[in-house]
This record gives structure tokens, sequence and C-alpha cells, in this order.
């Protein structure tokens, strides 16, 4: 992998792993775009990357990740378990689902739901303001919702906000607790594929490697504080829209 390639890859692994518009896709495209071929020594790039990205988020809720916020981590590793199970149950099935025309099509349910919620969401003083004060039924809801994340191009940012938005969770809380959610869910997924991809990093380009990293990591942490900004004053409609133009896109490229 060029240095130019891991760049283009780190932006977009950091731009969109956190957003409700799935990285996915957009590493679909990109990969195409780039010439990047689908190899063990590319899904090794993508845990280095992918740690990047949950280092960002660790950073950024550093003051959270502390012993006094046991109460907190209890709620996320519970909400953690419903994805963990039914991920390891059936995860040749998952496999089997992945193809351009599912990640597309997810994407357009995707927005459409979104815009869906959107409509009927009012947030209202009585909603959870603080992932401090989620409630053991809200994260089972949250957790239940990232289920649908396992299908390729739904999203998990994406599933685990609806969950949040449906179970009573203002819009910030929502994406903070999808945020602080990503820490074991990510760590899981990034350590398993480690251990199965460990060996390419023998081959590895390091430079490009460390350059990916760093940029994934930068666009993490700026991505997640400008979404928190933006969310202060606007909705998720315009995630919905689109997602929805770029399923269209996706499924005009087959």
């Amino acid at each position: 992998m060029e240095i130019f390639q891991a760049v283009i890859i780190g932006i977009i692994e950091g731009f969109t792993e956190f957003l409700p518009i799935s990285s996915t896709g957009h590493m679909i495209v990109a990969s195409k775009f780039l010439g990047v071929a689908e190899t063990d020594l590319t899904k090794a790039y993508e845990v280095i990357i992918q740690f990047a990205a949950i280092m960002a988020v660790m950073l950024i809720y550093r003051e959270k990740i502390t012993f006094k916020k046991i109460d907190l981590w209890m709620k996320l590793l519970f909400a953690f378990l419903p994805l963990g199970i039914v991920g390891f149950i059936f995860k040749d099935t998952i496999k089997a689902l992945f193809s351009v025309e599912v990640v597309a099509t997810m994407f357009i349910v995707g927005g459409i739901v979104f815009l869906l919620v959107e409509y009927f969401y009012k947030e209202q003083p009585y909603h959870t303001g603080s992932v401090e004060k989620v409630t053991w039924k809200q994260a089972w809801w949250v957790g239940f919702a990232q289920i649908f994340s396992l299908i390729p191009g739904t999203s998990r940012a994406g599933a685990t906000i609806i969950g949040g938005l449906l179970s009573g969770l203002d819009r910030k809380t929502s994406a903070e607790f999808s945020f602080l959610l990503a820490i074991p869910v990510m760590g899981a997924v990034s350590g398993y594929d480690l251990l199965k991809h460990y060996h390419e990093f023998a081959h590895a380009n390091w430079g490009a490697f460390a350059i990916g990293f760093v940029v994934a990591f930068v666009v993490a942490y700026v991505t997640i504080k400008l979404f928190l900004a933006f969310l202060q004053r606007f909705t998720f409609v315009p995630f919905g829209i689109y997602r929805i133009l770029f399923g269209i896109v996706l499924l005009m490229l087959l």
C-alpha cells in the first residue's frame, strides 16, 4: 500500500467511523477508485486505523475512563453483549451477506429510517441528557439496535444512535453513548482481526501504516468534536438525506 492510498483511506476511516453514514460503503468506493485490492494486508491496515479511531474517542472521553465511572462501563458492556453474541453465532451468515448491492440498499433504508425517526422525534426536557444517566433498559435497547449494524452498510453509529433516540436519549447523549460503545465493540473486532492478520504486518509498508494511523486519529478526533457541535444546532436529517443519495450513487456505479 502506497502512502497516498494509506492517507486517503485513513481520512475516510477517521471521518466516517463515528458518523451515522457507514464506513463500509465509503471504503468500497475509495478502494475501487484507488485501486486497492481487498487482501489480508489491507485488512491488517484497517486494524491499524481502527485502533487510531478508538484512541481518538478515548482521548476525548478520557475523564470517563476511570473506576469512578464503573456503572457507565458496566452498562456499555451490557449494551455490547447482543452484538457480541449474535455476531459470534452468525459470523459466517453475516459474511455471506456482504455485497455492494446489500451495502447500497442498507444505505438507502438507513437514510429513510433516520428521516422517519427525526420526523416524529421531538426532544423533550425529560429525555436523558447525560451518558451517566442512561438506564440499564436504555442501554439494552441501544445494544439491541446495534445488532442491525451487522448487516453491511447499516452503520454501527447509525444503528446505536437510532436506538438511543427511540429509547429516550437526547441527540447529543445518543451520539456520545454510541462513541463510548465503540470502544468495547471496535476493540473486540480489531483485536480479533489482529489475531487473524498479525502475520501480515511482517510485509507491511510501516511508513504508510504509521502515517495512516496518525491521519485516522486526527481526523476522527476532529470529526467527533465537530459532530457534537453540529448536534447542538441541527438534527440527523442531513445524514438521512446523504445516506439515500450515496446509496443511489452506489447502485448506479454497479
